[in-house]
């Protein structure tokens, strides 16, 4: 499920990369890698798990299977988080400057 969540989360952030791609302000595109990144370390997870397990892997208890739905959500809040504090810190659209240079 982890794998699934991540993989799900970085195709919809590619969609969304791709179609403001030639203005990239709000910098989704670091988003996507993130969210790339964790989906290859959750396959590679997934292949080293087969091969431990093999048959049994397709059968997960569903307490396992909700325990890694719930980190996957968690890897993605994660990953939003650090893009958020990105996006605040490279204020592409000047936003925090002038909220925080404000005068009156």
């Amino acid at each position: 499920m982890t794998l699934l969540t991540t993989v799900f989360a970085a195709i919809i952030c590619t969609i969304i990369w791709y179609k403001t791609a030639p203005k990239s302000e709000m910098k989704v595109g670091t988003l996507c890698l993130m969210y790339w990144g964790a989906s290859l370390m959750w396959l590679v997870d997934a292949i080293f798990e087969y091969a431990e397990l093999q048959a049994e892997y397709f059968t997960p208890a569903p307490a396992d299977m909700l325990n890694d739905f719930f980190l996957g959500l968690s890897v993605v809040a994660l990953g939003l988080i650090i893009w958020l504090g990105i996006l605040l810190i490279k204020d592409p659209k000047g936003v925090v400057k002038r909220t925080l240079f404000k005068t009156e």
